[in-house]
């Protein structure tokens, strides 16, 4: 039964993702808006949502120190696997925004408040959730100001409320479809004799990041290269600043050490990245597959410390 809930479980991930990244292009053209921005938005923002249930619900419980783990370790996840992925598949130019340096440059905040005060305070989850505000705002700004033609964008294909019910309906098959694959890889793998540390760094780790991964794929096959991007550009700010944000505005994280290396990581890599990108504008598969290994020699360190 364990496996048919699992194939169960990836059928309304695929299905989900697929009517999930069709309405949002249908939006993007509806608004007459790049599908960046949607993937900045719409698409980061729902696809984040079991980041933001699993840290809201650790922090009600008084325990959320695990919050700051989740996050960096998912965002570690979008940036090199999901990326990387999308550009194996397919590999498409990147003209890196604004949008990106924010994120790195959030990461570099973060990373601040941990070295100095090793705790996420109360006050420093209201500073991040106003960052998250601005951030919205700018991003409303851009949209309105990067309209496009009507006549260049195309009719879309659905009307807006159409696009608007397969999203809700699409984004629910995502959150429902991951947690099928999480709980059941999670019970196959005990059957097999794994033990718990080791679910809990890989299948449970990585489980939270599946709607990312799976819609950015499905964004990547359908040449909604804009989409994919946006998505993990948005994801990782929204994880920064409104999952941490509201999980210590809740209840003060508490930091522990070994998280400073992981957010080392993370920037370093986005250096990284933003490098590649920025001398060749695009993300080609030697480099897409460096990334993929290199999120493997992460998880072997952290398996390993």
């Amino acid at each position: 039964m364990m496996y048919l809930w699992l194939i169960l479980g990836f059928v309304l991930l695929i299905k989900g993702a697929d009517y999930f990244v069709e309405a949002s292009s249908s939006i993007a053209r509806t608004l007459r808006v790049p599908s960046i921005i949607i993937g900045l938005t719409i698409v980061a923002f729902g696809t984040s949502a079991p980041e933001l249930a699993v840290s809201t619900t650790a922090a009600l419980s008084g325990s959320n120190d695990i919050a700051i783990g989740n996050v960096i370790g998912s965002n570690i996840f979008n940036l090199l696997v999901v990326l990387g992925a999308c550009g194996a598949i397919r590999p498409f130019g990147v003209r890196l925004r604004w949008d990106y340096g924010a994120s790195v440059g959030i990461t570099a905040i973060l990373f601040l408040l941990m070295f100095f005060h090793l705790d996420i305070s109360r006050m420093d989850g209201i500073i991040l959730l106003c960052l998250f505000s601005v951030f919205v705002g700018l991003t409303i700004r851009d949209a309105i100001t990067n309209r496009t033609p009507a006549q260049e964008e195309g009719d879309a294909p659905h009307p807006l409320w159409l696009s608007a019910i397969f999203i809700v309906g699409g984004l629910a098959a995502i959150v429902w479809g991951g947690n099928l694959v999480v709980e059941n890889a999670s019970k196959i793998a005990a059957s097999f004799g794994l033990s718990q540390t080791l679910i809990g760094l890989t299948i449970v780790a990585m489980g939270t990041s599946l709607p990312e991964l799976v819609t950015s794929i499905v964004a990547s096959r359908k040449g909604e290269n804009g989409l994919a991007l946006g998505n993990v550009i948005g994801s990782n700010i929204f994880n920064i600043l409104m999952v941490l944000g509201v999980s210590s505005a809740i209840s003060p994280i508490k930091i522990n050490p070994l998280s400073l290396y992981d957010t080392a990581f993370l920037i370093g890599a986005s250096l990284i990245i933003w490098l590649w990108c920025k001398s060749k504008q695009e993300l080609n598969r030697v480099e897409s597959i460096f990334m993929i290994l290199l999120y493997g020699v992460y998880m072997i360190y952290i398996m390993m410390r």
